[in-house]
């Protein structure tokens, strides 16, 4: 299936995936946007001087583990269905490509559309690709801190879904796509309720309650709640 083109970006009435994102976009109530822009600005800035030294090491460490950038950059979906480019620390080898990952995913959609449970939401097990830095990162989940930039460009925010890439967004069935109806998030209510315990549905579903409940005292919940995950390095994704 092809991705989506420009002609369904630029419309939102027209069919498939992106046009109905798009309605279900325009719906969401947004009088607290304001509100978490400037919650996002001040947290974002904040942690990037204070991890400014950590994020340093990590790129060093990054390059003295493998050739390449320390910066990962991929297309990703935001809200909705707007592409972006989403920034994250490398955590595999630069010649890797990405066709086991996207059979995988796409996979998972498939068994899991209809809400059907399967062994969880993981990642590729015994996957070759990732480095030693990189299997480090994605256990502390600091593979994501450049996607703080993201948030101060504000094509993402401190909380909401994860954004997805858009070959997964083209096999979505359209109840789900509410999730891209908000920014996507640097964390989110999946990630503090159990993320590999729960399937691909069980994620989209608590995405789309997230929509429904969305405040500032929830964000402000999940990002209290996130810290103890990446402290603990429980269920890195």
């Amino acid at each position: 299936m092809e991705l989506a083109s420009a002609d369904r970006h630029a419309n939102p009435d027209s069919a498939g995936p992106v046009g109905a994102a798009q309605t279900v976009d325009a719906k969401v109530e947004r009088p607290m946007d304001a509100i978490v822009r400037l919650f996002d600005l001040v947290v974002a800035v904040t942690l990037l001087v204070l991890l400014a030294p950590v994020c340093a090491a990590i790129a060093i460490a990054i390059k003295l583990d493998s050739s390449g950038s320390p910066i990962f950059r991929q297309r990703r979906c935001g809200r909705g269905v707007r592409e972006f480019t989403v920034l994250k620390f490398r955590t595999m080898r630069c010649d890797t490509a990405a066709d086991p990952h996207r059979s995988y995913v796409l996979d998972v959609i498939a068994t899991n559309g209809d809400g059907e449970r399967d062994s969880g939401l993981q990642k590729l097990e015994d996957d070759d690709r990732v480095t030693r830095v990189g299997v480090f990162l994605r256990r502390f989940s600091l593979d994501e801190l450049p996607q703080l930039w993201n948030v101060l460009r504000g094509e993402m925010t401190l909380v909401g879904p994860r954004p997805p890439i858009p070959y997964e967004v083209d096999f979505y069935p359209p109840h789900w796509l509410g999730r891209l109806s908000v920014k996507p998030g640097l964390t989110g209510l999946w990630q503090v309720s159990g993320r590999n315990e729960l399937n691909y549905a069980e994620m989209v579903q608590l995405d789309l309650e997230y929509v429904s409940r969305r405040s500032l005292w929830l964000n402000t919940t999940i990002l209290a709640r996130t810290f103890a995950v990446v402290l603990t390095g429980r269920g890195a994704v």
